[in-house]
């Protein structure tokens, strides 16, 4: 039986304001908050409250026949709790239907998966912690920003403990293979892949509204005709996609979220089901191990990293900012931690590309590419130079750690010994009180014994 794995990321950038060279060393807070609040109310008003609601009706009137996956960035999730919390209770009531599955991603957003092992795993692991405080259970799959992925990139996520990795299905990965299938990792076979169906996913997300296009108008039945007759042996069918792509990409005016609400009854009809990631990872074995020397992403029409780290401007920025990664990890200070997470996001990199991709970029304040590296690099400018001056320059990364390595075992042995003080001052007083009860019923009996004798005589 066939059976569709449909997955929405949800993912917000932190938009940074105009700053300028003369702002190094004077400004620290590096965002357009007024910009991330709009953005933020036009997207939910437009696309996530009435995708998220038709996707919980949905979940609801079909009562375990359909499932949905949705993966959220950290970073994103923060500018829901500010400026859009009812989001996040939809996501909650979906979650309470048993029929959504949440899946883990870097917290950032961020592309330390290509350069930083360390900065890579913490970053997964915050955004996990996070999944599980608001939903209740840590992810078991993973996809990383923009779907990308490698070999090394699949081993050290198998390491993690995840049980399958969403990836792209790539033309240069699969060749003549079919996405339709489960792949393995090659470095880690016991990792499962789930290769994103390219065509059939675009076709809702880039394509649906545009007349033009030869398969338009894009009916609900005939999709799933579609999936029904592909040969009986591909049986797992992944559509990705991004949740503003329902209401933004393709605007609510195009009927897309009645398309939405038939999928489930075409499906049953023609004896497809829907499944979550994790549930294809338990019910599929692999076909076989798939080869991804080079990262792959679903950005553009080349699927790799090129939009993102194309250009020498955008590599000198991710030289830059990564250069200071164990820096920012050893120092654990909370509002670096936080700049850092919102500088990583893939947003900032794509300003900058020069590459043209088919689709229309949306460079918000930024009129070029050079302007966005301009705007970006002053802004690491800054953020450098408060990392540096956390501690000497002079010490390098390895003296650095092994002297807060230090610092903070005396600081648990400090907090040891206090534990004890006051374990013993517990003690003391208990003891202090019991020998002045005692002294107290030895009083009283010496006056008893003293009112006695005195009645006797």
């Amino acid at each position: 039986m066939k059976t569709i794995c449909l997955y929405f990321e949800i993912h917000q950038i932190t938009h940074l304001k105009r700053y300028r060279f003369f702002d190094i060393g004077t400004d620290h807070y590096y965002y357009d908050d007024y910009n991330n609040e709009q953005t933020m109310g036009r997207i939910v008003e437009q696309s996530y409250m009435p995708a998220l609601t038709t996707l919980l009706d949905m979940c609801r009137e079909h009562k375990g026949a359909f499932k949905v996956a949705f993966s959220l960035s950290g970073v994103g999730m923060e500018q829901l709790e500010m400026n859009a919390p009812q989001v996040l209770d939809v996501l909650a009531q979906l979650n309470e239907t048993g029929c959504v599955e949440f899946l883990a991603e870097p917290y950032s957003h961020g592309l330390a998966s290509l350069i930083n092992e360390k900065c890579f795993e913490e970053d997964v692991k915050m955004q996990s912690a996070k999944i599980a405080e608001y939903f209740g259970k840590k992810p078991a799959v993973f996809r990383n920003s923009s779907l990308i992925y490698n070999d090394a990139i699949g081993e050290q996520v198998s390491k993690m403990g995840f049980k399958g990795v969403l990836t792209e299905g790539a033309k240069q990965v699969l060749g003549w293979k079919s996405p339709h299938y489960v792949y393995s990792c090659a470095y880690a076979p016991k990792l499962k892949l789930l290769m994103r169906d390219i065509n059939l996913s675009d076709d809702i997300s880039l394509r649906f509204n545009d007349s033009s296009w030869d398969g338009y108008p894009l009916f609900a039945d005939k999709y799933i005709e579609r999936i029904a007759a592909l040969p009986e042996e591909e049986q797992v069918v992944n559509i990705f996609m991004e949740l503003s792509s329902i209401g933004m990409a393709q605007p609510l005016s195009s009927n897309i979220l009645d398309f939405l609400r038939a999928l489930p009854v075409c499906a049953k009809n023609a004896g497809v089901s829907f499944s979550t990631p994790t549930e294809i990872c338990q019910k599929f074995k692999s076909m076989g191990t798939i080869d991804v020397p080079e990262a792959v992403s679903w950005n553009d029409e080349e699927r790799d990293t090129s939009s993102l780290l194309g250009n020498p401007l955008q590599q000198e920025a991710f030289n830059k900012l990564y250069s200071i990664a164990d820096r920012v990890l050893i120092a654990k200070d909370p509002r670096i931690s936080q700049d850092w997470a919102y500088l990583q996001a893939t947003n900032n990199f794509s300003f900058m590309t020069t590459k043209y991709s088919g689709i229309g970029i949306d460079r918000g304040i930024y009129s070029s590419p050079f302007d966005a590296f301009t705007n970006y690099m002053n802004i690491l400018g800054d953020f450098i130079s408060r990392v540096n001056s956390l501690y000497p320059d002079d010490i390098d990364n390895e003296q650095l750690n092994s002297l807060l390595t230090t610092i903070r075992n005396q600081g648990d042995e400090i907090a040891m010994k206090d534990t004890e003080i006051e374990r013993l001052q517990i003690k003391l007083q208990k003891a202090e009180s019991q020998l002045a009860t005692a002294k107290g019923k030895g009083a009283k009996k010496v006056e008893t014994k003293a009112t006695t004798k005195a009645a006797t005589k």
